[in-house]
């Protein structure tokens, strides 16, 4: 199949299949799109949808949210995960105030230069906030293309410079966005990594990996164990947090996680990740 084919392909299903998610509207702002980026990473459209929403209500634009305290953006991020990603928007739309006049810069190179915006992140708020042709590889993308053109399962490691380059050259000259975007809902609600709808795929007639007998990875990926890990504890002393306007007792934290050892070594990564401020009379709060 040619590149052309498949994107007239991937496109056009796209257009009959695409879900409304609140952030592809017509008039959200380039700030609304950074911070679906934002959200969406490693967390679930609909957990993100409502998430989203109240954010944008409470902070529609970069300067509303460097007016607020970091720690109220930790409390509004609730329990969409890597809460570390909240105060990284925060410090990027403290940046944007003071570098760019408070609009989101439209360039990819401005918009890596932020904190916390990495390479897949400026190119999709270049592509989508702004009409850029660039070469948007989260997850999903990587996916479709390592199964229809490469004949695998699944993209391994980090984007590859051929890999960016095989991606640039897939874009179309028209409307590179959308295509851009339709690739990446295949991967999200077509091609997905567990159970493909491979029935539904439009471009499963020359899907290269369909073709081969969809082999499996060689070595399949362990799901990473939650429940007893730092992480759940950290995010049972942030959630105490979370829920009290005023500072908190170190007793208060103690009774959500009753293994002292781990309660202490997870309540010193969030002070060091800068989640957490202990006071000066032993209590906690998020940052102000």
């Amino acid at each position: 199949m040619t590149q052309p084919a498949f994107g007239r392909r991937v496109t056009r299903w796209y257009a009959g299949a695409a879900r409304d998610l609140p952030w592809r509207a017509a008039d959200v702002s380039p700030w609304g799109v950074l911070v679906s980026e934002a959200m969406l990473q490693q967390t679930p459209v609909a957990r993100v949808r409502p998430a989203w929403l109240a954010w944008m209500s409470r902070w529609p634009s970069p300067a509303a949210l460097a007016a607020a305290p970091a720690g109220e953006a930790v409390r509004a991020w609730g329990r969409l995960g890597y809460p570390r990603r909240a105060l990284r928007l925060h410090a990027a739309a403290t940046a944007i105030v003071e570098r760019h006049g408070g609009a989101v810069p439209s360039s990819v190179e401005d918009l890596q230069a932020l904190p916390g915006v990495g390479n897949y992140t400026a190119a999709a708020v270049a592509a989508f906030a702004f009409g850029a042709s660039t070469a948007v590889l989260d997850t999903n993308v990587r996916r479709v293309y390592a199964r229809v053109f490469d004949g695998v399962a699944n993209a391994t490691g980090t984007p590859t410079a051929s890999e960016r380059t095989a991606a640039l050259e897939r874009l179309p000259a028209v409307d590179a966005p959308t295509y851009s975007v339709a690739v990446m809902e295949l991967g999200a609600v077509v091609c997905v990594a567990r159970s493909p709808k491979c029935t539904s795929c439009p471009v499963r007639s020359d899907c290269r990996w369909l073709a081969s007998g969809r082999p499996a990875p060689e070595v399949a990926r362990r799901g990473q164990s939650y429940v007893g890990t730092d992480r759940q504890a950290r995010g049972r002393l942030l959630g105490v947090l979370r829920e009290s306007v005023e500072p908190v007792a170190a007793a208060a934290l103690d009774v959500v996680w009753h293994d002292p050892a781990q309660r202490a070594r997870a309540l010193d990564g969030l002070v060091a990740d800068g989640l957490v401020e202990p006071l000066a009379d032993g209590r906690y709060r998020l940052p102000a």
